[in-house]
Order: structure tokens, then sequence, then C-alpha cells
């Protein structure tokens, strides 16, 4: 058992981002950023932490398959403390939500029993999973939004749009890599169902889809400075997709590098938002 075990299966990085992004939903609501706001940065961050943490839980078997340097299977983080790990921090990220808005306290709860049945039931329905996941990136600027109430939770609307498109192409690709693993550990995921060439071209479409709603007046600050730096996030996206395009092992998958790729273009994306959202 180690202290950096505890840390890496935090995913830290990326509960950081979520954490972050969530800011970007307040500003778009036409909220100001408040001290008060930053406990939705750690609200986000720890159910976050804690979803990645309970999500290594219950996919122990697998990862010892696929990934055996994470921290459950390498021995870095035992089973009951990975899951009395990710109960104090789902308990405590509700908390810091609730003293924001009643709203952002019944986001948090609804957010925390999706990841807790998604890793449970849900990884194993085909897309079903897959939605799930989309939909908690997306809700991120909802939850941001939902601190000025129901007006805010609208003007998010696009927003969690952007993000859940690419959102559920990256799930549905991360599942055409991990084929074996996945039918190893009982799993049945949409690649297992369609073949993985229909699924990196389902993977296309959703991506594309949201590459098309980026470039749309829905965003406050749109105008060409924002199309042209959108634009170049966008083109890292649909360079991830089409260089899975004509995949049809996982292997290929994997080779590609699609779904770093499109990480990459996600978080570009997410950085651009977020700059027009704090100059506008």
């Amino acid at each position: 058992m180690s202290i950096r075990g505890y840390l890496q299966i935090l995913r830290p990085v990326n509960a950081l981002v979520a954490g972050i992004a969530v800011l970007l939903g307040v500003l778009v609501a036409g909220g100001e950023v408040t001290p008060v706001l930053f406990l939705l940065v750690v609200a986000v961050f720890c159910i976050t932490g804690a979803g990645n943490a309970v999500n290594d839980y219950y996919d122990r078997e697998i990862d010892a398959i696929n990934r055996p340097d994470r921290p459950i299977p390498s021995g870095a983080v035992s089973i009951r403390g990975a899951a009395v790990y990710s109960a104090v921090l789902f308990l405590f990220g509700i908390a810091c939500a609730a003293f924001v808005h009643p709203f952002c306290f019944g986001i948090a709860c609804l957010n925390s029993l999706l990841l807790v049945a998604y890793a449970a039931r849900l990884k194993g329905v085909p897309l079903a999973g897959n939605i799930v996941v989309s939909y908690l990136a997306g809700s991120i600027f909802l939850f941001g939004g939902a601190a000025a109430g129901t007006d805010g939770l609208l003007l998010n609307l696009p927003l969690a749009g952007i993000v859940f498109l690419p959102m559920t192409a990256r799930e549905i690709l991360k599942d055409a890599e991990d084929i074996e693993g996945d039918r190893e550990g009982g799993a049945r995921t949409l690649p297992m169902v369609t073949g993985v060439l229909t699924s990196c071209r389902i993977a296309a479409v959703l991506a594309a889809g949201a590459v098309l709603l980026s470039l749309l007046p829905v965003v406050p600050w749109w105008g060409w400075w924002y199309l042209g730096m959108i634009a170049l996030a966008d083109l890292v996206i649909l360079y991830a997709v089409a260089s899975a395009f004509r995949c049809t092992t996982s292997a290929c998958v994997r080779e590609s590098g699609a779904t770093s790729m499109l990480k990459t273009g996600m978080f570009a994306a997410l950085g651009v938002l977020l700059f027009w959202a704090l100059i506008g």
C-alpha cells in the first residue's frame, strides 16, 4: 500500500481538469467566481476521483489483464482500501456541493449514484455505459451552471453537448481497444455486438457531430476569432477518429492512438472554451 497508489487511483490530472471545467459553467451562466464557488471545484474533483477509484475496484479482474500496472492489480492499493477511499470522497464531494446550491447538491447525488451504477452494472450494457460516462463529463458544465439556478443550467446545455458527443466517441473507441480483456471479464460492450469497424465509424459520426455543434452560434462569444481557435481543436478530434476509421481489430485501434489523440483534442477544445469564457 502506498500514498502514490492512492493518488494514482484518483487519476488526479483528469479530476483536476474536471474541477476547473466547472468554473466554465459558472462563467457561461453569468456568475462570478467567488471563494464559495471553489467548493464546486473541490466537489467535482472528489466525486470524479471517487468514480475513478470505484471503477478500478469493480474492474480489478479486467485490469489484471489489460492494465496490470494500475493501483489495485499492482498491489499499491488494497481492494478494501479502494472501496473505503471512494466512499469517503463521494461523501465529501456531495457535502461541498450542498453548501453552494440545492441544484448542485442534487446533481452531485445523481452523478455519484450513476458512477457507482456504471462501474457495478452499466459498463456491461452495450452503449448504455458509454452514454452514462459521457453524460457525467458533460454534466460538469451543468453543475457549474446550476450554481446560478435554472437559467444557468439552460445556458450550459450547448457546452454539455459539445463534451457529450466526443466523449461518447472516445468511450466507444476505448471499448474497441479492450475487447479481449472485457470479454475475459464478462463485459458486453458495443464493439462486441457491432464489431470493431462499425463501432469506429459510429465514433467518427459522433465526433463529427461535436465538431459541427462547436462551430454553430450556440456560445455567447461566437465569432471569427473563436471559430479559428476551436477549429484547431476540431482538426485534432477529426484526425483522431479518422485514424481508427478503417480499423477492424482491437490491435489496430490501439496502434492508431485514436483515444489519446481524441483526448488531446477534447482538452484543447476545453481550453479554448475556458479562454473565451474568461475574456468574454
